[in-house]
């Protein structure tokens, strides 16, 4: 019996779909493991946080930058900047586009209140397709399916 290559398919369970995009968004990154800069595609699921992917797609569409670059040191400070003049909600979290881990987040982003499930879901995607990702890398941010 010859051995064929796996190929996604939305039907077949056995490859999920979020190891399909982190498979991608791989081949489309170039990694450079001494610590120069870098670039990455992260794609967020519009099936596994649909209020984060619609908040993300109008953010673009409203001039927020799709490309932007990693900045963990100064996330708490962007993070009080734009999240200031939004009180929180119950049951609600509000959610930051450009994210804060981003040098273009802060003072000027676009705010918004989504449920805490969607928004934790949206940063565990970005995260695991960061992983290993270095300061001053670029990243893509894609709306997929």
């Amino acid at each position: 019996m010859s051995s064929t290559p796996r190929v996604w398919n939305p039907i077949d369970s056995s490859i999920s779909h979020m190891r399909f995009w982190r498979a991608l968004c791989r081949r489309a990154a170039s990694r450079d493991r001494s610590g120069a800069a870098g670039s990455i595609a992260v794609v967020i699921s519009r099936r596994l946080a649909p209020e984060t992917a619609s908040h993300v797609e109008e953010a673009q569409r409203a001039g927020h930058p799709r490309t932007l670059t990693i900045d963990r040191a100064g996330a708490a400070a962007r993070r009080l900047a734009c999240l200031t003049p939004y009180p929180p909600r119950p049951g609600l979290d509000r959610d930051e586009y450009p994210p804060a881990m981003f040098a273009e987040g802060g003072e000027g982003a676009s705010v918004r209140y989504i449920s805490p499930a969607d928004n934790r879901s949206a940063g565990a995607q970005i995260g695991a397709q960061l992983r290993g990702a270095k300061e001053g890398w670029k990243v893509t941010i894609i709306v997929g399916p």
